[in-house]
């Protein structure tokens, strides 16, 4: 906080304090003795004011009682007493500024308006109204500027107060938004992609019985479609039920992780799954991988899954591909590379249709902490990244 802050910071008394004290030093060595040189009794009296409001600056009450006390004793023996009454007006304004209920301010004004009227108006040759007037300035004046502070301090917390609560009523209707769409997209993805899906599934698997002595290559493929299927039926429910209570399956492992042990039977099936599509598949896949966490094992596992799609999608079945991963200490190196199969050399762009598996891919992987490289290679495509043990 600048200094600026600090002085109008109903908490920090001290820098206050301290300016009112170099002040009034200035006021002594310069501003008096161009007139009269402050006397032994001034100088003790303005070291205590000095001290004691230093010393008393977080105790508004006790400082006010003894600032208003040597200003007291410096009207009875003092001719200026410049300081002390500074002093104590200056008490009384931190009253004002700190005081949680304004029977404080009162309580205070009245205190010093009685000291004032019973020690300077008998001492003093002016008449009661100039005595009055003097007084009304040098306690109305404090008590003003304290009470415009404690004011201002505040409205600003009222007004931090109320754009709080708007941000929470903004989150709060966007939460209520996304968890509005959510459900939107679970409806038609389990009343739409879900049925499709089950129809297929439960077609293939009429076929499969009303079919039979099938030659083996083709009942392979109808195994194979009736398996990737249902495992995509699984995949959705998990999906909707994700979609329709975030905050309630992030508990449940089983949703957003794997067993890491199961890890690398699970990339052994991806790699099958991707030959059987046609694609030749060299896997080289570090044994470490078994003792990865849930969540990373999760992420190569998908990783995977979407890199050899896409080369089946887009490099074609004659392509061949190279998967990678390895451990290296906690970090986890993973790729998938292809020679690009029947595409010509230097002429594979990005995945048409919009690139939403890539993207997924690299919103996957910078949650983890890494970043995806994906681009040509030769003439066909690589993909690769490092996950590390603690993300940055």
């Amino acid at each position: 906080m600048t200094w600026a802050g600090r002085l109008f910071n109903v908490r920090e008394t001290f820098p206050r304090m301290l300016l009112l004290d170099v002040s009034g030093l200035a006021y002594l060595l310069v501003t008096c003795r161009t007139d009269q040189p402050p006397t032994g009794p001034q100088w003790v009296l303005a070291v205590l004011g000095f001290t004691a409001g230093l010393l008393l600056h977080r105790w508004r009450v006790w400082n006010l009682l003894v600032q208003t006390a040597l200003f007291a004793v410096a009207m009875v023996i003092l001719t200026d007493t410049t300081i002390n009454k500074v002093g104590a007006g200056w008490a009384l304004g931190e009253l004002a500024f700190w005081a949680p209920r304004y029977a404080y301010v009162w309580a205070g004004t009245a205190f010093v308006a009685v000291v004032y009227l019973a020690f300077a108006v008998p001492q003093s040759s002016d008449g009661l109204l100039e005595e009055l007037v003097g007084l009304a300035t040098s306690l109305g004046l404090p008590v003003l500027i304290g009470t415009v502070g404690r004011t201002t301090r505040e409205l600003g917390v009222q007004a931090a107060r109320r754009a709080e609560e708007e941000q929470r009523r903004r989150e709060s209707e966007h939460r209520a938004a996304r968890a509005d769409e959510r459900s939107a997209i679970a409806r038609e993805l389990h009343d739409v992609v879900a049925h499709h899906i089950a129809s297929m599934v439960l077609r293939v698997g009429v076929a499969q019985h009303v079919l039979p002595g099938l030659e083996p290559k083709v009942a392979e493929v109808f195994d194979d479609v009736h398996r990737t299927g249902t495992a995509a039926l699984a995949d959705l429910r998990r999906l909707v039920a994700v979609l329709r209570d975030p905050d309630g399956v992030r508990s449940d492992a089983s949703l957003t992780a794997i067993d890491p042990s199961a890890l690398p039977a699970a990339l052994d099936g991806a790699v099958e799954i991707a030959r059987r599509a046609g694609v030749i598949v060299e896997a080289e896949i570090d044994p470490a991988v078994g003792g990865l966490d849930a969540v990373r094992g999760l992420a190569v596992l998908r990783l995977t899954q979407e890199a050899l799609t896409n080369v089946a999608k887009h490099a074609g079945a004659s392509a061949r591909a190279r998967l990678r991963v390895t451990v290296d200490g906690s970090d986890v190196s993973w790729e998938v590379a292809d020679d690009g199969g029947s595409v010509a050399a230097g002429t594979r762009a990005a995945p048409p249709g919009g690139g939403h598996g890539l993207t997924g891919m690299r919103e996957r992987v910078e949650v983890l902490g890494g970043v995806l490289a994906a681009g040509p290679s030769g003439s066909g495509w690589r993909v690769g990244t490092m996950l590390p043990g603690e993300p940055a």
